[in-house]
């Protein structure tokens, strides 16, 4: 009893009845169940949290980059359209009201200020295209070309060099046996003055001065695109397409539709075309027109010649010789792997060479006169042109012309000469060493005879003609050190036979002792200058119209660059050759005044000296104007291109210009627009050439 007590009484001390002690185990054990299966279904959950974590991880790898790229592609698409959407949702005059609240109040363009003044369609025009800028379209392909009919292979867009580009390099080249069209494939010029008013979509080329003359009255009745195929040589261009014969009756349609002669404005390589159109269509069939002596009299009334590379440019060497000019040598030495490896599937600048060497009309931009115009080692016309704009004192320096102990010839501010005649130079050196020592070190270029092949079997059909020399022919040329621009057909001869082989049929770059002579009466001499004269035409004004104030390509540093690859081209400009010199020396290129392409001395002295008044180029007394532009860039971007530019193409928007022609084109003179007008040094130039007039 006691102990019963006992027990209730400890039992009721601890407050828990015996019973309820069991059940205190039971839930405890409950409990631990319960976090036992927490803890599993936890563990499941993680595990499936992992797997779900590594599926996405799958999955997101595999979205990675062709999805990103499409998806990016889509919203740049997407933003694209509805930008266009809202811009020509716009009011039409709101850009100009933009502009104008930015930049002040825009110049009226030169057609609205001549309409005011009572000026108006007189005179119809013709337009001659240069080089590049008139498009061409397919009408032949091979099976790659599908769906390519009469669509632009040259000019617009060109989308098709992205898509195929070695179709399209295929059917850009010539024939390189003939310089005409390859087995089965047909490009033609573009017709109408659609052919080159624009280069690609918002690149004008025409369209600026079209739009002027239109504002005075003129339209496609009175206005005519002389499209051409701007590849071929000139005389080429009648025999397969009959284009000189075409713009031989349009003229004479347009003169004889409107009572008034012609006003015909070439631009660049235009102007050479046009020259050989004056005397083709005067001379007799079939080697010419037919036109008789007075045709030109009879229907021309002024040539106003754009940028007109009349005694050539020096870039159209270094084009031939190694594919390059100033802007590709910078890009090849800041990025070699672009352009010297394979993009594409394509040796670029090799197949850039491949491509134009079948161009035969760019043999008619060589520099033409040899060193009676360009100079020699010796000197040239521009010698001491300093194109910088900080020219320091003779007698502050204290520093007079000299030599130093090196041989290398010092100009008058202590720097060294500007050696302009040495159109080619290998080595910094070389440039400007003393003429006394180049005579000493001069040598001649031997073409073998017996050649060894380099390996050509892994160039494909990357024939550059360049893997028909050895290294002994690379190192030989190299050695000359320096070429003049006698020296230039010579070397060409050797690194471009077949274009030389064709192209010495067709053009010629001498000076004629006297160019009436009867053997000049051949078509290779028309678009020389220099060994042809004008017509017989003593009211047709000739117009030398080109910008100036541009540094401009006047002479190359070259090195040789060896190379493991068979196909590559071996002399490439130094555009580490800077600075230093009197001259403007910049990334391996003396720089000199000009429009950028052509030199001031080729686009104007023809009219300056060789074209002024009755001389032996001139027996006529044809009425000649040089017309200077001095060059001034946009102030900001929405100015576009300018309307003072001076640059080769830049300047078919300069407003000044297209005055100039509008006033023409209208029945002015030269002497009513003011006659010459000259910013650069051509005075002085011309004075030191001594050409026999």
């Amino acid at each position: 009893m006691n102990r019963r007590k006992g027990n209730k009484s400890v039992e009721e001390e601890d407050g828990t009845p015996a019973s309820s002690g069991n059940q205190k185990r039971e839930k405890e054990r409950e409990t631990e169940k319960l976090k036992d299966s927490d803890s599993d279904v936890s563990k499941v959950e993680k595990q499936q949290h992992k797997k779900h974590k590594k599926k996405s991880k799958s999955k997101s790898s595999s979205w990675g980059c062709v999805d990103s790229c499409c998806w990016l592609v889509g919203y740049i698409c997407v933003t694209w359209w509805i930008l266009v959407v809202f811009y020509n949702a716009l009011p039409h005059s709101l850009p100009q009201y933009v502009t104008e609240r930015i930049t002040g109040p825009l110049p009226d363009p030169p057609g609205v200020t001549l309409k005011k003044q009572g000026v108006h369609v007189k005179h119809p025009v013709v337009f001659v295209p240069g080089i590049v800028t008139g498009g061409l379209e397919l009408w032949e392909g091979k099976p790659c070309a599908d769906g390519l009919f009469r669509k632009r292979l040259w000019g617009g867009t060109f989308g098709e060099i992205y898509k195929r580009p070695r179709c399209w390099m295929e059917h850009m080249s010539l024939d390189n046996e003939t310089g005409l069209d390859p087995e089965g494939i047909r490009v033609r010029p573009v017709s109408g003055l659609v052919a080159a008013d624009y280069f690609a979509p918002g690149y004008f080329v025409w369209a600026v001065l079209i739009e002027n003359l239109a504002r005075i009255g003129y339209e496609e009745k009175n206005m005519y695109m002389a499209s051409y195929d701007w590849r071929l040589t000139f005389q080429n261009t009648e025999v397969r397409d009959q284009s000189l014969s075409r713009l031989k009756s349009t003229i004479e349609s347009m003169v004889r539709t409107s009572g008034n002669k012609a006003v015909v404005i070439p631009h660049s390589m235009g102007s050479l075309y046009f020259l050989h159109f004056l005397k083709w269509v005067e001379a007799p069939a079939p080697m010419g027109g037919g036109g008789g002596p007075d045709w030109v009299a009879r229907h021309i009334k002024a040539t106003m010649n754009i940028a007109g590379p009349f005694l050539g440019v020096p870039k159209a060497f270094a084009g031939i010789f190694s594919a390059e000019a100033k802007d590709i040598a910078v890009a090849r030495a800041i990025a070699p792997g672009v352009l010297d490896n394979d993009i594409f599937g394509l040796q670029t600048l090799q197949y850039i060479m491949k491509v134009t060497r079948t161009w035969d009309s760019c043999l008619s931009m060589l520099p033409k006169g040899g060193k009676t115009i360009w100079g020699d080692a010796s000197w040239s016309p521009e010698e001491g042109y300093d194109c910088s704009t900080k020219k320091s004192d003779d007698a502050a320096d204290g520093l007079v012309k000299g030599q130093t102990e090196s041989g290398v010839q010092v100009g008058a501010h202590g720097k060294p000469s500007a050696h302009y005649g040495r159109m080619v130079a290998f080595g910094k050196e070389a440039a400007a060493m003393s003429h006394e020592v180049i005579v000493n070190r001069k040598k001649e270029i031997k073409t073998p005879t017996n050649t060894t092949l380099r390996n050509t079997t892994a160039c494909g059909d990357v024939w550059t003609e360049y893997q028909e020399l050895t290294w002994d022919d690379v190192e030989e040329i190299a050695s000359r050190e320096i070429f003049n621009a006698d020296d230039l057909v010579e070397v060409l001869r050797k690194v471009a036979p077949k274009l030389m082989a064709r192209g010495e049929d067709n053009w010629s770059f001498n000076i004629a002792d006297d160019p009436s002579d009867e053997k000049y009466q051949h078509y290779r001499y028309w678009a020389n200058p220099l060994e042809t004269t004008l017509p017989n035409a003593p009211d047709m004004e000739v117009y030398c119209l080109y910008g100036v104030g541009i540094p401009t390509e006047r002479s190359y540093i070259y090195k040789v660059s060896p190379s493991a690859d068979n196909c590559y081209i071996p002399f490439r400009i130094d555009t580490s050759a800077d600075g230093g010199s009197e001259g403007c020396l910049k990334g391996g290129v003396q720089f000199v005044d000009g429009d950028e392409t052509v030199p001031a001395l080729s686009a104007g002295y023809l009219c300056h000296a060789p074209w002024k008044g009755k001389t032996k180029f001139n027996p006529g007394g044809s009425p000649s104007y040089v017309r200077e532009y001095k060059h001034a860039p946009p102030s900001n971007l929405l100015e576009g291109r300018g309307t003072q530019s001076g640059a080769h193409v830049d300047i078919m928007g300069n407003f000044a210009l297209i005055e100039d022609i509008l006033k023409v084109a209208a029945g002015m003179t030269g002497e009513d627009i003011g006659g010459n007008r000259i910013f650069s040094d051509l005075r002085e130039w011309s004075e030191r050439i001594k050409l026999k007039l």
